[in-house]
């Protein structure tokens, strides 16, 4: 199987309209005013996927099967609370005298069948978005009403969920209903031979093997956990990797998916095969931690000052060197980074320049998502790294696939310039 971005833009393009219908439905189902949040195109792992429903947190989801153009599952997914302040907005002005209690412990029939009629209008709104962009029939199974707090409720029969370490295509997209606490996310899970056979149609180029690409996102993975010790060995606060996606998505996205606070990091730009951005941010507080165990006297509490910015700087260089020695390693290349720029700005516009910079040439991006935790202590780091569309294509075309376990991923770091 063949990727390439025109293929993946007209997925996320078929994504975007699917959840833009859904969102539609929702509004009339309900008189509630929503909006299309984040739609993403992730290539994550199962042990990824199943995470993301075992958070403790008691689930409801609406799963419908999917035959025709697309063969797979499609599954609205909400918190349970969420789930019930639906049903309630749906029974409030019917003639229904049923109060529904968001803490109730059981769904009643009422309140079940409430759910489902509206997971099953959300899915048929991505289905028909999909096929309008397809130009395309996609069939729909009798909707199905699952719930649980772990994943296996969920997941256990459907078939193209992938094993833990294996590498699928996720459409993964959200609607929120604007001034309320309602919300859901919505799921694919394309069969890959159905997957396969579409892109194959919609690609126009040479496109990218998936191999290679799964190939390369186990090279991310090992650049990331290079970074968490680097962080570990430099700060002295023990960290670790958490989660870690590969995500397919427009440029126009990425701000939205920043925390809308104040962050500070770093950014730099990198330039090789393959070249791009690479940004390390953190919430105030988790870089106030940083500057405090890096730092070894009293700094301006209400700013970062020289000692601060030079800290934060230092920390970002020896990250980068970790993160893109490894590629450079297993690519057998060279990739120099720029000297690192200080970020500290309110979340989308702490990653603007970079978008506008790389929107000069591309429309889509491939982004590594990580989150490098510390243990016990505020210290999260979300770390972006958006390489050139055509410098990976050409990149990956080259990767041995063998060389990426074999390979290590020892950093070779710069010296900072004094400033």
């Amino acid at each position: 199987m063949k990727l390439d971005v025109n293929a993946l833009g007209t997925f996320y393009r078929m994504a975007r309209e699917g959840a833009g219908l859904a969102a539609g439905r929702l509004t009339h189902m309900t008189e509630v005013e929503t909006q299309v949040g984040v739609t993403k195109l992730n290539f994550m792992r199962g042990r990824e996927i199943r995470r993301d429903f075992e958070d403790a947190n008691e689930k409801v989801a609406v799963r419908v099967k999917l035959t025709g153009a697309i063969e797979g599952y499609s599954m609205v997914v909400f918190e349970r609370e969420n789930a019930l302040r639906v049903v309630e907005t749906l029974l409030a002005d019917s003639d229904s005298e049923t109060d529904i209690d968001v803490d109730a412990g059981e769904f009643d029939e009422m309140t079940q069948s409430a759910v489902t009629e509206v997971g099953h209008i959300m899915n048929s709104g991505f289905i028909d978005g999909w096929a309008d962009v397809l130009e395309t029939v996609i069939d729909v199974s009798t909707p199905e009403f699952v719930e649980g707090v772990t994943a296996e409720p969920f997941f256990g029969e459907v078939d193209e969920t992938p094993d833990e370490d294996d590498l699928a295509l996720l459409f993964q997209s959200s609607i929120e209903t604007v001034g309320t606490e309602i919300g859901f996310s919505h799921y694919l899970f394309p069969k890959r031979e159905s997957m396969a056979a579409l892109l194959d149609r919609l690609r126009t180029s040479g496109g990218i093997e998936y191999d290679k690409l799964d190939g390369f996102d186990r090279m991310a993975e090992r650049g990331a956990e290079e970074v968490a010790k680097t962080a570990t060995t430099l700060t002295g606060i023990d960290t670790s990797v958490e989660i870690r996606r590969l995500n397919f998505v427009s440029l126009e996205a990425i701000p939205e998916q920043v925390a809308d606070e104040t962050l500070v990091g770093v950014a730099f730009e990198f330039d090789g095969m393959p070249s791009g951005y690479l940004l390390f941010l953190f919430d105030e507080e988790s870089a106030h931690e940083i500057v405090d165990a890096m730092v070894p006297m009293e700094v301006d509490e209400d700013g970062f000052g020289e000692m601060g910015t030079s800290a934060i700087k230092e920390l970002g260089n020896i990250m980068a060197s970790g993160f893109l020695d490894g590629w450079a390693n297993v690519l057998d290349t060279t990739i120099d980074h720029s000297t690192p720029e200080f970020i500290h700005d309110m979340g989308a516009a702490a990653v603007d320049p970079v978008i506008i910079q790389l929107g000069e040439n591309q429309e889509f991006a491939f982004v590594f998502d990580t989150v490098v935790m510390a243990d016990g202590r505020e210290f999260d780091c979300e770390v972006y790294a958006i390489p050139d569309e055509n410098d990976l294509e050409r990149a990956l075309n080259n990767l041995d696939v063998d060389r990426i376990e074999e390979t290590p991923t020892t950093a070779e770091f710069q010296e900072l310039e004094n400033s």
